[in-house]
């Protein structure tokens, strides 16, 4: 199988690569990195990888001389890499919205497309999913919590399904109440107490905002009402989700906490041999742990259930927000804390009264990119006083706004 991974020096990417050290039988023919050009370099002559792309287009000149070969870059390279002819498969472990239009490039050239970003069916589940039927595409989940109803779900009757459950390890301020998390510091939210993840994944853990925005996926993915989805706190990581049946019957995926177990499935599925890490131990007494989660010490999730609850352009607002939020935090611009309330104090008023500009705006530009093929860039930020500004010089001058 060829393989192509989008923002291999993130978690995501980094622990494909090492699980795909075990299966030389499987090439990697594409990478994709924002900026961190030496570890891609690194990468590339491990792996001898032929199409390289760095996003930032200064650095992929750079890494173009150093290499002495072609290496592309922005929206355009990433769309490239997506479409390869050759690559059977596409791992999209890109951050945040810009990995929206690499994943609908790949779907409309019929791809394999392993998904671990949340955001690409937060924001456009309503174009991605029909799309995948149209094009004859196929789009595997990556999140642990949703490998682990898609395997629970498999042999299953759609009309049979109750509800799903959808665990949260709790973060590292579990049973914190809201005060006691108001000084807490970058490094205290960056110590997860199970998973090895990136800094953006970790911070929406310890604010529960990332069980919000996976709510919204398993909406899509699964094809389930928001009302249907729970989220309940497994403390020790080991049930990763469940599965609620009309006859009571609850059905769960239990393993370690190592991201390579979904992300082998995500690759090879039936091929259960293709990880062969650590196990649980059930020869030793151990505990599990369900608590429901606290919507007055946790507000992100609770506005992430009033966001997909709401529909529309909402849950885009919601993670625009939320993405601008953990990016001033993790620059020490804002406390813990108020990442929740800025979200909750300017996302809500910026829906309400600006409702049909933020939605004709991004039907506008996610259709012009469908219909049209065009290699647009869009990058939202929401503002803490509730506006949407671009970023991206030369997206602005394609709409004519500059």
């Amino acid at each position: 199988m060829n393989i192509v991974i989008l923002g291999s020096s993130g978690s995501i990417g980094t622990q494909c690569l090492s699980l795909l050290k075990d299966h030389p039988e499987h090439k990697v023919i594409g990478l994709s990195v924002k900026s961190k050009i030496e570890l891609l370099k690194e990468q590339a002559g491990e792996w001898q990888v032929p199409r390289l792309c760095v996003y930032e287009e200064a650095l992929a000149e750079k890494l173009s001389a150093d290499l002495d070969m072609p290496v592309s870059s922005g929206m355009e390279g990433l769309i490239e890499l997506a479409t390869l002819p050759e690559a059977d498969m596409v791992v999209i472990a890109l951050v945040g919205m810009i990995g929206i239009l690499p994943t609908i490039s790949a779907i409309k050239a019929g791809k394999k497309i392993a998904l671990a970003n949340k955001e690409t069916l937060v924001c456009a589940g309503h174009l991605i999913m029909p799309m995948l039927s149209e094009y004859r595409a196929k789009l595997f989940p990556i999140d642990s919590e949703h490998s682990a109803i898609w395997q629970c779900l498999r042999g299953e009757e759609e009309k049979s399904v109750e509800s799903l459950l959808l665990t949260a390890s709790g973060g590292p301020f579990f049973g914190l109440k809201k005060e006691e998390m108001e000084g807490k510091t970058k490094a205290d939210a960056l110590k997860h107490p199970n998973w090895s993840m990136g800094q953006k994944i970790t911070i929406d853990s310890a604010t529960m905002v990332n069980k919000g925005l996976e709510m919204m996926e398993a909406h899509w993915l699964f094809n389930i009402p928001m009302e249907k989805i729970q989220v309940v706190i497994q403390r020790e990581s080991i049930l990763h989700s469940a599965v609620v049946f009309q006859d009571g019957a609850v059905k769960g995926q239990m393993g370690v906490p190592d991201m390579r177990l979904p992300i082998a499935y995500a690759l090879f599925q039936e091929e259960r041999e293709c990880y062969r890490e650590q196990r649980i131990d059930f020869s030793k007494a151990f505990s599990l742990h369900f608590f429901p989660p606290s919507l007055e010490d946790f507000p992100g999730l609770a506005l992430g259930m009033k966001a997909g609850a709401k529909g529309g352009s909402m849950p885009t607002v919601y993670n625009a927000a939320n993405e601008e939020a953990v990016r001033l935090f993790l620059e020490d611009k804002i406390r813990f804390m108020e990442i929740p309330r800025s979200m909750a104090a300017e996302t809500i008023p910026a829906f309400f009264n600006k409702s049909f500009f933020t939605t004709v705006l991004f039907f506008f530009i996610f259709l012009s990119s469908v219909l049209y093929g065009r290699p647009y860039s869009p990058s939202f930020h929401s503002s803490l006083k509730g506006r949407y500004i671009y970023r991206d010089r030369e997206y602005r001058k394609r709409l004519h706004l500059i």
